[in-house]
């Protein structure tokens, strides 16, 4: 299926809104994406046109979402472009929305602090935690795993007695 990612580079213009849904957790709000362009009449930057976009997010993301973000936030979301056409009274609207797969805040604008949340879910009745896995690379002169385990006697060997 084809789909239109975009990523948009913006400000939240309305404060995030949360609903628990039958589907799980949704959170929407306004993103205004204002074009610049170098004006060389007066030799300075100028605002041009501003798009807003309704930015919808789902399940974990709408969580940390409302959580994170504020007014006047600069932000950046990648996600899917839909467009939304309505026509009333024989006016002709359209909306366009976008899907969220990732937001962020932009760091070239400022800074921000990240928390990881934690993640809870379900394990199965029964079953042991899985272990972290080791991420470190060990030091090159660190013996290896196989020397420190025990050593298992070859089953193909002649018992001697």
């Amino acid at each position: 299926m084809n789909e239109t990612i975009v990523c948009t580079v913006g400000n939240v213009a309305t404060q995030p809104v949360h609903r628990e849904l039958p589907s799980g957790a949704s959170a929407r709000f306004r993103l205004a994406v204002t074009s610049r362009y170098w004006d060389r009449e007066r030799n300075a930057w100028t605002d041009g046109h501003t798009n807003f976009f309704t930015v919808w997010a789902n399940r974990q993301l709408a969580g940390n979402a409302v959580a994170s973000l504020n007014v006047g936030d600069p932000v950046i979301v990648q996600g899917r472009l839909k467009v939304r056409t309505e026509t009333r009274d024989g006016t002709s609207r359209t909306w366009a929305d976008i899907d969220a797969l990732a937001i962020g805040h932009d760091l070239a604008r400022g800074t921000t602090a990240f928390r990881r949340t934690v993640r809870t879910e379900p394990q199965p009745v029964g079953s042991p935690p899985r272990p972290e896995p080791t991420w470190e690379t060990p030091s090159p002169d660190a013996p290896s795993p196989d020397a420190l385990s025990p050593q298992r006697p070859d089953p193909t060997a002649a018992v001697t007695a």
